[in-house]
């Protein structure tokens, strides 16, 4: 297969050249220009099969201009939109691109993106492939065990599957599990978020369309559905679907056959269809923003996916893996976390689950003074929230790495002393008798945990 030629276009963060690292491993050579006049002039004397185009502060007239260019010239042009919205993914659209893809960027996006335009052609090498499946999610904890094995389960079958948990919780990770575990394992897994997409733009992306099926349809495209066929589709965020796509959907989840917009011919494609969504599902079919019929199409198999705080087992595992991760990405050589700094991140909420304490690790990581990640390492919001009464009661699974009992006693028991010790105005008769200890051995241990120096009275 001859070589291909790619041009990406704008800032090259590490994340990004990580990715196209990979793509130039399968798809051809990479060649990155700043700007989009540099672009112009390099497409005016090289070959090229695609376009992308990193957009990480929004698509001004000058970027819009460039995707239009390149359209004419008959390439495949491909958007990373830095800070997407309804109102640039429609400019996007209308200008031609062939796709807009949101940050952050994902391996399977743009190689999906890839293999519509250039076909399956491509070969990656084994060796320099992430991990897939099954394996591609961290997690020991029991809560992640049952997921595990519900997966197992059922990714052999073409049932439709309901992933549902909070944001940041993983569920594109399980929905590519359930593929890459499975019989499609060697078809395409094409993701659509739908909460992301215009609705007037959905439908297209989803059902194909026909040349000339409305304005700026300057050729036809295959829909989402059509182009995974032998595949899995992966329907994120559900319930953003308008009522009218509702009704379509549910057509396809029966039969399999979809028009293009602007088309008459009937086609058929064999893909299985995995639906996820962070909201209740059961409140929306009752206050009528979601069809009855299509839900229980939809939630045949409902997987779960737990949020970070039922799952405190797995918080060191994906601290370590992060670090590793971030390590490679940002050149760095951080070799861990201090103990304290571990326990303020273990006993933390994690609102924004998985997702946030990849972010707090990336920004850690490259933050950090020493070698070792600490508290003043910490962002304020995670800084504090470990509370002195309740520390030994808060760990509700011991990490799958253990820990030094010795450690955490002596904590909870330097807590509760300075506890008692504030309730008393630090008078050290009274502490003593609020924690039924003699004053001599409350003396003892505060000199053995440093708090002689905090002392107000005696």
């Amino acid at each position: 297969m001859p070589k291909r030629s790619l041009l990406t276009v704008g800032p090259a963060p590490a994340t990004l050249t990580e990715l196209f690292k990979r793509i130039e491993k399968k798809w051809g050579s990479v060649t990155w220009l700043p700007t989009t006049a540099a672009a112009t002039s390099w497409l005016d004397g090289n070959p090229c099969a695609a376009v992308f185009l990193h957009a990480p502060d929004g698509l001004n007239e000058e970027a819009l201009s460039f995707v239009e260019g390149a359209v004419a010239a008959d390439l495949p042009c491909v958007v990373l939109a830095g800070r997407p919205s309804v109102a640039e993914a429609m400019a996007a659209a209308r200008a031609g691109a062939s796709e807009y893809v949101e940050s952050p960027f994902a391996w399977a996006a743009l190689d999906a993106a890839l293999g519509r335009f250039l076909g399956e052609g491509g070969t990656e090498l084994v060796a320099d492939s992430e991990p897939q499946g099954c394996a591609a999610i961290v997690g020991k904890s029991d809560r992640m065990a049952k997921v595990f094995t519900l997966i197992k389960k059922v990714c052999d079958t073409d049932t439709t599957v309901l992933v549902r948990g909070e944001s940041g919780t993983g569920k594109e990770l399980i929905a590519q599990a359930l593929h890459y575990e499975g019989t499609r394992r060697n078809g395409p897994f094409i993701a659509v978020n739908c909460g992301a997409i215009p609705g007037e733009l959905l439908e297209s992306e989803l059902f194909g369309h026909e040349k000339g099926a409305f304005t700026h349809a300057i050729r036809t495209r295959m829909g989402r559905f059509e182009l995974a066929h032998g595949g899995t589709v992966f329907l994120d965020e559900i319930s953003e679907m308008s009522p009218m796509l509702q009704v379509k959907l549910l057509r396809v989840l029966q039969e399999r056959k979809f028009e293009r917009i602007g088309g008459t011919r009937t086609i058929q494609s064999d893909f299985r269809i995995v639906a996820a969504t962070n909201r209740d599902l059961d409140q929306e079919v009752a206050e009528g923003r979601f069809r009855e019929d299509l839900y229980y199409r939809l939630n045949v198999i409902p997987i779960e996916a737990p949020p970070l705080r039922e799952r405190k087992g797995d918080i060191a595992l994906l601290i370590d893996y992060f670090i590793e991760k971030f390590n490679r990405v940002r050149q760095k050589k951080i070799s861990g976390v201090t103990p304290e700094a571990m326990r303020q991140l273990l006993h933390y909420p994690w609102p924004g689950n998985v997702r946030e304490l990849e972010n707090t690790v990336e920004r850690m990581v490259i933050l950090a003074a020493g070698r070792e990640l600490a508290v003043e390492d910490l962002p304020d919001r995670v800084v504090g929230t470990l509370p002195a009464a309740t520390a030994a009661q808060d760990v509700h699974e011991i990490p799958g790495e253990g820990f030094f009992l010795n450690e955490v006693v002596a904590d909870f028991e330097k807590r509760l002393i300075v506890q008692a010790l504030d309730q008393t105005s630090w008078v050290r008769n009274r502490a003593a008798k609020l924690l039924n200890v003699n004053r001599t051995t409350l003396i003892e241990k505060m000199k053995r945990f440093g708090l002689m120096q905090s002392e107000n009275g005696t």
